[in-house]
């Protein structure tokens, strides 16, 4: 059981200390209900101050991986912050050992805690990451659009230098996380080298470039995903004539829907080439079949076993709401 949280009367952020970043913010309309996921560290705490002065009613997570000695401890932070400024708070610890792909499993186990709505302290300096670690993984479009602003990233017009600024001027000290300085991990090194290389390289700072870049894609994007909606992909001969970039997107939203991930370019190839009556059919990741007959594609299961898939459950709660 948790020690009880110290009190704080509520206090509200400084209008002259927010408002000016609140203004470039995308939370929900004052008076929603939303949850943050905060860390401790300046991005997510200036989350948890911003969206309080929004006018929303905020519930600040804290999820604890127990990946290293101490981090337990990061919750009395994130709960001294709620309470401060009059948020609801709520610390969840799940289990997620070290070993490989220890990011995605991490990542994986937040959303799992925090649910597909919550918002997160992402900045303009993260979605530029993000389009250059995505770029190396080969992803398309969508992928290089990176996160789309709105209430699940309100902070993307922000830079990461503006968070720790904010968090200075209320007197918040944020938690470092060692695990942000690992170079063995990709988010890491395109972080401490890439995004300095490229910056080197253009001769000036190419977060703001590589932001805007996304911004361009995402509408891209969404065209591209209203004109492929207008293609029936079960229909082999509709898909096999719709431009090339048409019928990819079509197919890897009918598949999107049947299967956890998105999948791979590679089976996509796969499915159009059935369209196409170059196979009869083909086999997708997750367990997924993908056959013509009489001119029209389904999906059924396949017969080699898909991969179990790995839940995370969280083992611990604490919530803790002012005024109980």
């Amino acid at each position: 059981m948790s020690e009880p949280r110290p009190r704080f009367p509520a206090e509200t952020p400084a209008g002259s200390t927010t408002g000016g970043l609140l203004a470039r913010c995308t939370f929900s309309s004052a008076g929603s209900t939303i949850v943050c996921g905060v860390s401790g560290g300046a991005d997510s705490l200036a989350l948890l101050v911003l969206a309080v002065a929004s006018g929303c009613q905020v519930t600040a997570v804290h999820v604890d991986h127990g990946l290293r000695q101490g981090s337990a401890a990061e919750a009395d932070v994130v709960a001294e912050a709620a309470a401060r400024f009059g948020a609801k708070f709520e610390s969840v610890r799940v289990v997620v050992r070290d070993g490989p792909n220890l990011e995605a499993r991490a990542r994986e186990a937040r959303r799992e805690v925090l649910g597909p709505d919550a918002a997160t302290g992402h900045t303009a300096d993260d979605q530029a990451e993000t389009v250059l670690a995505n770029l190396l993984r080969g992803a398309g479009v969508d992928g290089l659009a990176a996160m789309r602003p709105g209430p699940r990233h309100p902070l993307l017009d922000l830079r990461r230098s503006e968070t720790v600024d904010l968090c200075r001027s209320l007197g918040l000290t944020p938690v470092h996380d060692p695990s942000n300085d690992d170079l063995r991990f990709v988010r890491n090194r395109v972080r401490h080298q890439l995004v300095p290389l490229c910056s080197a390289i253009a001769g000036r700072d190419v977060v703001p470039v590589l932001a805007r870049q996304a911004r361009v894609l995402a509408g891209d994007a969404d065209l591209l995903g209203a004109v492929a909606s207008l293609v029936d992909p079960r229909d082999a001969a509709s898909l096999a004539g719709a431009p090339e970039a048409v019928g990819r997107r079509s197919v890897r939203a009918w598949l999107t829907g049947q299967a956890a991930h998105p999948p791979p370019l590679d089976a996509v190839e796969r499915v159009l080439a059935v369209a196409r009556k170059e196979v009869r059919a083909t086999e997708v990741p997750g367990g997924i079949r993908v056959s013509r007959s009489k001119g029209r594609l389904s999906i059924g299961r396949s017969k080699a076993p898909a991969v179990p898939a790995v839940h995370l459950t969280p083992v611990q709660s604490h919530r803790d709401h002012p005024g109980e």
